[in-house]
C-alpha cells in the first residue's frame, strides 16, 4: 500500500470522488459504485462456493458460513427483533445489510483503497449511507403497514394527537442519524488512515488498521441492530 501512496499521492481530505467511468441507463457510474459492484460480486462468489455442496455435517466453507449465520442471528437479529421467528423472517434483508456494510467498511483496509481510480470505500460516501438509511426507513414502515394495515398510522398520534409533529420528526431523524453516523465514522477513518500513510507508510498505519477493523465491525453491527429495533417497534403490536 505504501508504494501506491508514494506513487499517487494522498487525495485531498474531504474531497468526494466524482470521477465518472461510464454511464449506464443515463446514470453515472463512479468509483464507489464500481467498488460496490466488486464487493457484491466477491460476497456472491463466496456464498456460492461455500454452499454449492451442502452437507448434513458442515465442513470447510459451509462450516464457516453457518457459523457466520448463527453469529448474526444470535448476536444481532434475535436481540434486536425480540424473537427467533421475526429474526428468521427478516434475516435475508438484515443479514444482507450487515454483510454489505461490513464488506464496504473493510474495503478501506485493502491496498489502494481511496487511491486507485475506481476503488473507493462505499460507506465513506454520504450518498451510499443515505441510500442504505432510506432502504432501512422504507422497510421499517412497509413492515409496519403489512403487520397492522392502515391502523399502523395510529402510532404517529400516540399518546395523543398533539404528538403528531414530534413523532414525525422522530421518524425522519432515524434515517438521518443512521446515514450520518455510518458516513462520519468511516469517512473519518479513511481520512486518518490516508494522513498516516502519507507520513509514515510502513509503521504508523498498522495499529490504526487493527483499530479500524474493530470499528468497521461495530458500525455494521450498530446500523443493522438499530434497523432491527425499528422494524421490531413497527411490527410489535401485530404479534
Amino acid at each position: 500500500m505504501s508504494g501506491i501512496v508514494l506513487a499517487l499521492g494522498t487525495p485531498e481530505i474531504g474531497q468526494e470522488s466524482t470521477q465518472v467511468f461510464f454511464h449506464l441507463f443515463g446514470l453515472a457510474v463512479t468509483s464507489q459504485i464500481l467498488t460496490e459492484w466488486g464487493l457484491m460480486l466477491v460476497v456472491l462468489l463466496v456464498v456460492v462456493l461455500a454452499t454449492r455442496r451442502l452437507q448434513l455435517v458442515p465442513r470447510g466453507g459451509q462450516n464457516a458460513l453457518e457459523l457466520g449465520v448463527e453469529m448474526i442471528m444470535d448476536g444481532i437479529l434475535i436481540p434486536a427483533l425480540g424473537s427467533k421467528e421475526k429474526a428468521r423472517r427478516y434475516f435475508p434483508f438484515l443479514a444482507s445489510l450487515f454483510v454489505f456494510i461490513l464488506a464496504s467498511n473493510y474495503s478501506e483496509l485493502l491496498p489502494g483503497a481511496n487511491l486507485v481510480p475506481g476503488f473507493k470505500t462505499p460507506t465513506s460516501t454520504l450518498s451510499v449511507t443515505a441510500a442504505l438509511a432510506i432502504i432501512a426507513f422504507l422497510t421499517t414502515h412497509v413492515s409496519g403497514f403489512v403487520a397492522h394495515g392502515p391502523g399502523y398510522l395510529k402510532h404517529f398520534v400516540r399518546p395523543s394527537f398533539f404528538m403528531l409533529p414530534l413523532n414525525i420528526v422522530e421518524e425522519l431523524i432515524r434515517p438521518l442519524s443512521l446515514a450520518l453516523r455510518l458516513f462520519g465514522n468511516i469517512f473519518g477513518e479513511d481520512s486518518v488512515l490516508l494522513v498516516m500513510l502519507s507520513f509514515l507508510p510502513w509503521i504508523v498505519p498498522v495499529p490504526f488498521m487493527v483499530l479500524f477493523t474493530l470499528f468497521g465491525l461495530l458500525q455494521a453491527f450498530i446500523f443493522t441492530m438499530l434497523t432491527g429495533v425499528y422494524i421490531a417497534g413497527a411490527t410489535e403490536e401485530a404479534e
